[in-house]
């Protein structure tokens, strides 16, 4: 059975730092999925693609709003993928979802993924 359970979240002043973790549970698919992805949704949006990452960890792509504050990472020995969030701004205020892409390639859109953890809330304070 997979599973996927996000960690990290919390309340932080802007300009500060979360790490999310992604811990993904089930026999064996972790390291063999074609990708993992870091997602977000703020009340009374649409949920938007924060950062994938490639089966091997090499490859990496973030959203524009993200590029150069947010770092993602995996662990495939630990089954565990991470976002490290640096220089937070109150618009990065949102839930945060961790998913698992079911196509190779980068993978950007929420029909590219099939299996979502439940989210962590991230609130940046002003």
């Amino acid at each position: 059975q997979v599973q996927l359970v996000e960690s990290g979240g919390g309340l932080v002043q802007a300009g500060g730092s979360l790490k999310l973790s992604c811990v993904a549970s089930g026999v064996g698919w972790f390291r063999q999925a074609p990708g993992m992805g870091w997602f977000r949704q703020a009340p009374g949006k649409e949920r938007e693609f924060v950062a994938h990452i490639n089966t091997s960890g090499g490859s990496t792509t973030y959203a524009d709003s993200v590029k150069g504050r947010f770092t993602i990472s995996r662990d495939n020995a630990k089954n565990t993928m991470y976002l490290q969030m640096d220089s937070l701004k109150p618009e990065d205020t949102a839930v945060y979802f961790c998913a698992r892409s079911r196509t190779g390639g980068v993978a950007t859109t929420t029909r590219e993924y099939d299996q979502w953890g439940q989210g962590t809330q991230v609130t940046v304070s002003s």
